[in-house]
């Protein structure tokens, strides 16, 4: 294992121990429930009888949900203690997911296994060129893979990452354009949802990231709401 992941596991695992990192964290993310409305409406829809991926599923409690909505899930994530707490209470409420310690960027799956694949949080963490190519392969053709990831581009969330470093690894990369414009070199079609956390955090700059959005061209939908039943074979959405 590399330096960067040995770091990025260490950290998780270290993290996954402490209740009040996850209260320190989660507080900032009640902001984003548009984006979370958009993310659950879309899963509750392609789940049922599908096999569903949670790519770098933490300690699964939205594996639990996809299950729910009748999912035959699979969760993975790099750290061991991660894994470990989403196993034991899979078993506590007798729901059938798989849960397997790996790594993002080298997939133990054959080729076209996945209908669906989504991830909270996970890319920003990973070598996207790695990613993209093992979530595309893992990707049936008329699949569809959604991440709901932060963006490098708003000012003021940006200066809170810098005051917050115990929050977050040294090598996480929120994603700018140039890393939402390379996953067109592997999927078909690649939809933006901007989210709310944007526009809530601060109104003035969310013209400045339409701008950087709207660099990417055709196919890119910089909307926050997808029409009903919204599918996108073979594709991606962020």
């Amino acid at each position: 294992m590399d330096a960067r992941k040995s770091r990025e596991k260490a950290f998780h695992d270290q993290q996954y121990r402490e209740v009040a990192y996850w209260q320190a964290v989660d507080k900032y993310y009640t902001i984003t429930d548009v984006r979370v409305r958009f993310w659950d409406d879309f899963l509750r829809r392609q789940s049922p009888g599908r096999r569903v991926l949670e790519y770098g599923c933490g300690r699964g409690s939205y594996s639990l949900q996809l299950a729910g909505y009748g999912a035959r899930v699979t969760g993975i994530d790099l750290s061991e203690t991660a894994m470990q707490q989403a196993q034991a209470v899979a078993r506590t409420r007798a729901v059938p997911i798989e849960f397997r310690v790996m790594d993002g960027e080298a997939l133990a799956f054959a080729d076209q296994t996945f209908d669906v694949i989504c991830g909270n949080a996970i890319l920003h963490h990973l070598d996207l060129q790695r990613s993209y190519a093992e979530v595309a392969r893992a990707l049936k053709p008329d699949g569809v893979a959604i991440f709901m990831e932060p963006l490098g581009h708003n000012l003021l969330i940006n200066l809170h990452r810098r005051m917050t470093p115990e929050l977050r690894t040294p090598d996480e990369h929120p994603l700018r354009v140039k890393d939402i414009a390379l996953a067109r070199s592997y999927f078909e079609t690649v939809e933006v949802h901007a989210a709310a956390a944007l526009e809530v955090v601060d109104h003035e700059n969310r013209p400045v990231v339409d701008r950087h959005l709207a660099g990417l061209g055709e196919g890119v939908d910089r909307g926050l709401d997808a029409p009903d039943g919204a599918e996108v074979p073979g594709g991606l959405l962020l």
